[in-house]
């Protein structure tokens, strides 16, 4: 397993701040784990190591939210997802890890900017069929490269202002759904070392923790504070992985 101290300072406040934004906030600042993480180690080595710990933080958020989620969203985001996942493993051998990294940091500093900038937006839009099949590819791929797959379908849900509750049901299943199917690929491809499996082991015990501090802090603490300074630490890490991919 991983024994460099500085990959731990990275990835244990990385795990629990993606646990408590699962369990609480929608799960949506769930690519913060790898940016941090790809500061110490490849990309695709942090992908490969935050899978098996997703997998776990679903289940605890699925029993958290049992009963929330819209199921007419899901019936077409996760067959559109699973397409993306597809385009994600044919390509994975095609991507380096300047490759990566700058795809990383482009989605968390793009989707940073554009939390910081949108206009509100009054009137609630309709679901579309067009718009949740293109965007459930979206995030299936980029969810399968870097587990980023939080801000394409945020760009998706977010202007349906669906309940709090049953948008966060509704991407936990999402997601869950996502990260299972992920792990066949995954094992195919030869991303479950020993050494990346041992590692995610030892962090998944943080798993449900920071899941359940995300539940706790839902009912009980304004996720504006928690969202400004995970926006802040997320557009530093994302530019800081464009500065290492322009320059390597």
């Amino acid at each position: 397993m991983i024994t460099d101290p500085l990959f731990y300072l990275a990835a244990i406040p990385a795990i629990l701040i993606v646990g408590i934004s699962k369990g609480g906030f929608g799960g949506g600042l769930g690519l913060l784990a790898v940016p941090l993480m790809s500061l110490v180690v490849s990309p695709a080595q942090a992908a490969a190591i935050m899978l098996p710990i997703l997998c776990l933080m679903d289940l605890v958020g699925l029993w958290s939210f049992r009963g929330h989620g819209d199921r007419n969203l899901i019936r077409v985001l996760i067959p559109a997802a699973l397409v993306g996942i597809i385009i994600g493993a044919l390509s994975f051998r095609y991507l380096s890890d300047q490759h990566l990294k700058f795809i990383v940091g482009g989605i968390a500093v793009l989707f940073t900017l554009n939390y910081w900038l949108r206009p509100t937006r009054r009137e609630p839009r309709q679901p579309s069929i067009g718009r949740g099949s293109f965007w459930g590819v979206v995030t299936g791929f980029t969810s399968f490269s870097v587990h980023a797959g939080g801000p394409p379908l945020n760009i998706y849900l977010l202007p349906l202002r669906l309940d709090k509750s049953v948008y966060i049901g509704t991407t936990i299943i999402m997601f869950a759904a996502i990260n299972y199917l992920k792990l066949i690929p995954y094992a195919v491809l030869g991303q479950f070392t020993s050494d990346n499996l041992a590692t995610a082991a030892v962090l998944a015990l943080l798993a449900p923790v920071g899941v359940r501090m995300g539940y706790w802090m839902h009912h009980r603490i304004s996720e504006v504070w928690f969202y400004r300074i995970c926006f802040v630490l997320l557009f530093l890490t994302g530019s800081k992985l464009l500065y290492d991919a322009a320059f390597a």
